[in-house]
């Protein structure tokens, strides 16, 4: 293990539930995803990390996500991206083929956020290992709702996440009484759907 991955799991927590990444996936993703992602991919798998807050996850079951999130908005003519990370409650971090880590999507909320890495061109794959380091424990944990959820209902597999029901977008109440324990694909879907995606804005905060 190296320093850069060693550092991320002494952040975030250790592994859990992994899944075996097959040949056929580093193939498909080869020149599309930085090297280092795929190096990692090949060592760890996909799995959860910190009883599953954040989790590296295969992008090809998410590509129907990711199309329903980003259809006729502006970020559909800017890049091709791709889901390489998610959290237990559907913050979506996005890879752009020439853009790198520039999108995150926030699902539950239906806004997104942009940046702009220094690292472009050739030197688009070192920006990789700064996305890595950027993601901890804290970030993904929302309202500081997920040991209470996780208390409530359970570690999540790796298709799971938690989910307000009803959803915030259609006026939900953020509390632990209303989560549940969702499947991931089916669930981002149904978010994508309840409103546009719009970007954050200071009044968000």
């Amino acid at each position: 293990m190296d320093k850069i991955f060693a550092r991320f799991i002494e952040k975030v927590g250790p592994p859990h539930d992994r899944q075996e990444v097959p040949f056929s996936s580093i193939e498909r993703y080869t020149g599309r995803l930085p090297r280092l992602l795929l190096e990692y991919w090949k060592e760890h798998g996909w799995c959860g990390y910190g009883d599953g807050i954040f989790w590296m996850v295969n992008p090809q079951e998410f590509e129907p996500v990711i199309s329903s999130w980003l259809e006729n908005t502006k970020y559909s003519n800017i890049d091709t991206y791709h889901l390489i990370g998610r959290s237990a409650f559907g913050d979506l971090y996005l890879w752009g083929e020439r853009t790198g880590a520039s999108l995150e999507i926030c699902s539950i909320l239906s806004r997104s956020v942009t940046r702009t890495s220094i690292f472009t061109g050739d030197q688009l794959e070192k920006g990789f290992p700064t996305f890595l380091l950027s993601i901890d424990y804290d970030t993904n944990d929302y309202g500081e709702l997920f040991k209470p959820a996780k208390k409530k209902l359970g570690t999540l597999r790796h298709d799971e996440m938690y989910g307000f029901v009803p959803a915030l977008m259609l006026g939900g109440p953020s509390q632990v009484e209303h989560l549940e324990k969702v499947k991931a694909v089916e669930h981002l879907l149904f978010l994508s759907q309840l409103t546009e995606l719009e970007p954050y804005s200071f009044s968000d905060f």
